[in-house]
């Protein structure tokens, strides 16, 4: 009985998120039968400012937002709290330096996809497909760890096997995206993160209360000074925190799965609101999650037994709750880790289907079958979630650290392509393939043979190194083509001057 009581209000849930993605498939069929791509991919580009808003903050907000990374603030304490604070600038950077641009581009370009931008700014198949293979890779990579926090919640919520909590999770997910596409992600990823809000709300209520008020709480804490101080006794140094200033901060202007949101919203004033209702939104969850882990500690004095840090979070929810208001909180989250393996499944698919093979299509001069795209690109959003469940079978320990390893990959390679790409004229097709290239290969090389830095993430050397084979291959190599100059800088050009869409390549 206690079971069900727990797991009815998550299958209500999960319920109502594979209702949401039908009904969005019904919705939309004309839409699609005209442009299958535009539709599924960025829903038409129509979002209002608090989806836009909620959309994006869901996508970042993962599973190990909710349960990887509060479980290390339960570890560490207070400094990870102050680490973890690096994210509130993220949708408010996203949007507000790249937003603008990124939607009046795509646009003129007819983009659906960040590959669309990236191959006609450098007039380059080869690096459009090297970035496709690469979002594709990554994007796996932080989808399995959300695999691993769902189905752990799963577990430790009802008691049943891992592999089963695995695949209930995972079919709901791969179910609702593969069928409902972007907008049924665009209004999914909302119910999440208001979810995510309330399951805040709950669990916050459920630690004071169990742990008999802030202050017995704090004066726990204050029985462990490491955890009060901001380098926690010396195990997150000064430089982690600087390294991960640029990897959950103001390199996340790199992330793909952020940029595609800028090409999906209606107007400006959406664009002005999300950025508002975005940046609030995730500093409540970021701060809120992170300090409950910390003050999880009065509650929770020792790991579960057999249990990692990824164990704390489930296991507080299902002892310090009640059945029902247990499966509530547990929903914040899955919440978390649906709405981000939704998103990144549908980016990945695009990257397969519209960025491949749709354009290896149209190259080829053949007219393309919008009911074949949208077989292929269901069927290749199901592949993909099938493959990340494979993997996913047999879990890492700390699902915090893979989350962070793809974030990581994926600012190397797009960061600097897209940041110089807007903004600086002289970037070019050799720079930003040398930096895309060098630069992930010496991140994934440094993090693989564990080189030391210093206390420095590798994410300093990927991105360092990039930067540096960015600017010595945009100085070496072909210079742009004016059409491209004026589509991407028309304020540098005479006013009046001509702004031609270059061709495809």
């Amino acid at each position: 009985m206690q079971v069900f009581l727990v797991l009815a209000p998550v299958f209500l849930f999960l319920i109502v998120m594979l209702a949401v993605g039908f009904i969005i498939q019904k919705q939309s069929e004309k839409d699609r039968a005209v442009n299958f791509s535009k539709d599924y991919f960025i829903g038409g580009r129509s979002l209002g400012g608090f989806v836009l808003a909620m959309t994006l903050v869901a996508t970042y907000s993962s599973g190990s937002s909710f349960v990887g990374g509060p479980g290390v603030a339960w570890l560490r304490g207070f400094g990870w709290v102050y680490l973890a604070m690096t994210q509130v600038l993220a949708a408010f950077l996203v949007m507000g330096v790249m937003g603008k641009k990124m939607a009046v581009i795509s646009r003129k370009i007819d983009a659906v996809t960040v590959i669309d931008v990236i191959r006609v700014r450098y007039q380059s198949n080869v690096l459009a497909n090297i970035g496709a293979v690469l979002i594709v890779a990554f994007f796996c990579g932080t989808m399995v760890a959300q695999f691993i926090s769902g189905a752990n919640l799963f577990a430790a919520a009802a008691g049943i096997n891992y592999t089963l909590g695995l695949f209930i999770f995972a079919a709901v997910v791969v179910a609702f995206t593969s069928v409902g596409g972007f907008k049924a992600v665009a209004i999914t990823d909302t119910i999440c993160a208001i979810f995510m809000l309330v399951g805040l709300g709950v669990l916050t209520s459920a630690i004071l209360t169990q742990g008999g008020g802030m202050s017995a709480i704090m004066a726990t804490l204050k029985t462990q000074p490491q955890m009060l101080e901001p380098t926690s006794g010396g195990t997150i140094p000064v430089r982690l925190l600087i390294s991960f200033w640029m990897l959950s901060g103001v390199c996340t202007l790199g992330l793909p799965q952020s940029l595609v949101r800028n090409m999906s919203y209606k107007n400006s004033r959406s664009l002005h609101q999300a950025m508002i209702y975005g940046t609030i939104v995730v500093g409540a969850m970021m701060l809120g999650m992170h300090f409950i882990g910390v003050l999880s500690r009065g509650v929770l004095s020792a790991l579960p037994e057999g249990g990692t840090t990824d164990s704390v979070m489930p296991h507080l929810i299902v002892t310090c709750l009640s059945p029902v208001m247990a499966g509530i909180a547990i929903i914040a989250p899955l919440a978390a880790a649906i709405s981000t393996v939704s998103s990144l499944l549908i980016a990945a698919s695009s990257s397969i289907i519209k960025d491949v093979y749709q354009h290896s299509v149209e190259q080829s001069g053949a007219p393309v079958n919008q009911k074949t795209v949208a077989k292929f690109s269901v069927i290749a959003t199901a592949i993909i979630g099938l493959a990340c469940i494979v993997v996913a079978l047999k879990p890492p320990s700390i699902i915090v650290w893979i989350n962070m390893f793809a974030f990581g990959g994926l600012q190397t390679a797009f960061f600097w392509t897209f940041l110089l790409g807007f903004f600086w004229k002289k970037a070019n097709t050799a720079g930003a393939f040398l930096s895309m290239v060098g630069g992930v290969f010496a991140y994934c090389y440094s993090m693989w043979a564990k080189i030391p830095l210093a206390g420095f993430h590798q994410i300093v050397v990927g991105i360092g190194l990039g930067l540096v084979l960015f600017i010595i291959g945009s100085l070496i190599g072909k210079p742009n083509d004016e059409k491209i100059l004026k589509l991407f800088f028309p304020e540098t050009y005479p006013e009046g001057a001509k702004i031609e869409i270059p061709e495809r390549i």
